[in-house]
């Protein structure tokens, strides 16, 4: 019996989407729940699994192909799977074993394997950023363990390969390669020059002492995990203080829609979450009613999600307000751009011992830089000031939080 394979149903706002990769080709036996095809929105990537068990009978459309909601993408034929497939993934697992035991050869064999040549099978099926360093470094990917969703390698295994295995960059070389954005860069892309070009942006800084954050942090951390199973990191301390200062100060939890401000009466707020294909939102519903549990449980969540491929369209959707946080790559201050339609977002920062003042004595403290970008068509110098302020103070006296204040 056939069964057609069809593009999940869209929302709204996503209008199509376009086939990123085929994981299966015509003939090759699929599994119930067993990915058949990627499908790349402008915000996330979707996995269409195969409904059956049985053989990949037509595929309706080639990689780089755009689809509609619901159109028919391919076509199985339900069933066990013909003898020759069976015997090929037999083959297939065989090999994988065989592969899983030569892991476990000395580190010499391993030593012999990093230096062979770039230009293997693999590297033509690498994404585009990960093949030009492949090609650069002069790494063969097939002995890079990968990372990446599945498996995959990326840019990022390659490079830490090429330091760690002292692989140098082939000799000489001044390789460049032409390749299309993504559709969800160049979402980005339009994001960035819709806030740049639609938002009269303004950035304000301050300055946190994170002293008593990290000394709450080092005296219930261990109590916190064993109650609610995950760990007390930084973030759940800066929701909580923005979702706060978001009600006292309603402006920057506002939206403008033409000539009119609209007030928000709940704080749905953004995590910023790197990602190997970009930057995406994921949204903390209602925050400020979520406890810091909530909040880390939330996070971890999201991030699991966004390096698996995981996160859904309605994840990423709405928002009044967003954190960001460059001090997890080292960024010691930066002006971060506004969402649109979201009017401030809040830049976190690295953690940097520095000299400070305190009751007329130099001493060294865990200091934090945040900013905040706003939309000044409606929030004024005060406000952002003033809301800034609240954060700071916040975060240098915990116990507020935790009481309301």
């Amino acid at each position: 019996m056939s069964t057609e394979i069809k593009v999940p149903v869209l929302p709204e706002s996503v209008s199509d989407a376009t086939i990123a990769t085929w994981h299966k080709k015509p003939g090759d036996a699929v599994r119930r729940d067993e990915n058949l095809v990627d499908l790349e929105t402008d915000k996330v990537v979707l996995e269409v699994p195969s409904p059956v068990d049985g053989v990949l009978k037509e595929i309706k459309f080639d990689t780089g192909a755009t689809v509609t909601s619901e159109q028919l993408l391919a076509i199985v034929e339900a069933g066990a799977a013909p003898a020759a497939e069976v015997k090929a993934d037999k083959a297939i697992d065989a090999k994988n074993d065989a592969a899983a035991t030569d892991v476990a050869q000395p580190v010499q064999a391993k030593a012999t394997a990093a230096a062979a040549p770039a230009g293997s099978s693999r590297t033509a099926d690498l994404p585009p950023g990960a093949r030009f360093t492949a090609n650069k470094e002069g790494i063969d990917p097939a002995n890079v363990e990968g990372t990446g969703r599945r498996g995959a390698v990326t840019k990022e295994d390659l490079l830490n390969y090429a330091k760690n295995a002292g692989v140098g960059k082939a000799g000489g070389a001044r390789p460049e390669e032409r390749v299309p954005m993504t559709r969800m860069r160049q979402r980005i892309a339009e994001r960035l020059m819709e806030s740049k070009n639609s938002t009269a942006m303004l950035t304000s800084s301050n300055e946190v002492n994170m002293s008593a954050v990290m000394a709450m942090r080092k005296s219930q951390g261990e109590a916190f995990q064993k109650a609610y199973g995950i760990k007390l990191g930084f973030m759940s301390f800066f929701v909580k203080a923005a979702a706060n200062a978001l009600q006292r100060y309603p402006l920057v939890n506002a939206s403008v829609d033409e000539k009119d401000i609209i007030y928000h009466g709940y704080s749905d707020i953004s995590i910023a979450v790197s990602t190997d294909k970009g930057l995406v939102t994921p949204v903390l519903r209602n925050a400020e009613s979520m406890s810091f549990a909530e909040v880390e449980q939330a996070i971890n969540d999201y991030a699991v999600a966004a390096r698996e491929g995981g996160l859904k369209l309605e994840d990423l959707q709405g928002g009044t307000f967003t954190i960001t946080n460059g001090g997890t790559f080292g960024s010691l201050f930066s002006t971060p751009i506004i969402n649109p339609p979201q009017s401030a977002i809040l830049g976190m920062h690295a953690i940097k011992e520095r000299a400070i003042v305190e009751n007329g004595q130099v001493i060294a403290a865990p200091m934090m830089y945040i900013a905040l970008s706003y939309d000044h068509r409606i929030i004024d110098g005060k406000d952002a000031v003033l809301f800034l302020v609240d954060i700071k103070n916040q975060l240098e006296n915990p116990h507020r939080m935790l009481l309301g204040m």
